[in-house]
């Protein structure tokens, strides 16, 4: 059974740094493209993943440095948190996996998973209210589809760090009897 946790936790590894290193190159590039944006404007219609924004630029800048704004810190705090779950998965100890480090780890990765379900359901909002001024911004919705996946995952993650911080307190307390 030991050896089976082993190859789990490996591949979840492995699959956690390869969706880190996507995450990280999806943001390097939206960083990289709004800077660009920044001083040759011409090119925003040739933006990464055919993100057009040309016509939300001409007709608002404002509007345009808000929605990228969102876009840009959705992908960073997905980046971070996938990073968050790297560390927990290389320093979690399977002999002893009620610890304190642990317990924080998950905890902070909920509050990072709300974080990201806030913001998002904050884009999609402020989406909407620009698409009933008559912007055209209904392509942006993939970078915030998924908001309240993400709000029900920062609850379902917090419930978790709950509990394994209980078990590391009746952990410690059978330790002090023993």
């Amino acid at each position: 059974m030991e050896k089976k946790n082993n190859y789990v936790f490996t591949f979840l590894s492995i699959v956690a740094w390869v969706i880190f290193v996507g995450l990280c190159i999806e943001a390097g590039a939206l960083i990289v493209n709004f800077l660009y944006s920044l001083f040759k404007p011409q090119i925003i219609q040739n933006l990464y993943q055919k993100l057009d924004l040309s016509e939300l630029y001409t007709m608002s800048k404002w509007a345009y440095f808000n929605m990228y704004t969102f876009i840009l810190a959705i992908s960073i705090l997905k980046a971070y948190l996938f990073y968050l779950v790297i560390i927990l998965i290389s320093k979690l100890d399977l002999a002893r996996p009620f610890n304190s480090f642990v317990s924080k780890q998950i905890t902070q990765i909920s509050y990072f998973t709300l974080s990201i379900g806030l913001l998002s359901s904050l884009a999609q909002h402020t989406t909407k209210n620009l698409m009933h001024r008559g912007f055209e911004v209904d392509t942006l919705d993939r970078f915030w589809a998924d908001s309240e996946a993400f709000i029900l995952m920062s609850a379902i993650i917090y419930i978790i760090a709950t509990i394994i911080k209980r078990g590391i307190e009746i952990q410690n307390e059978n330790d002090l009897t023993v």
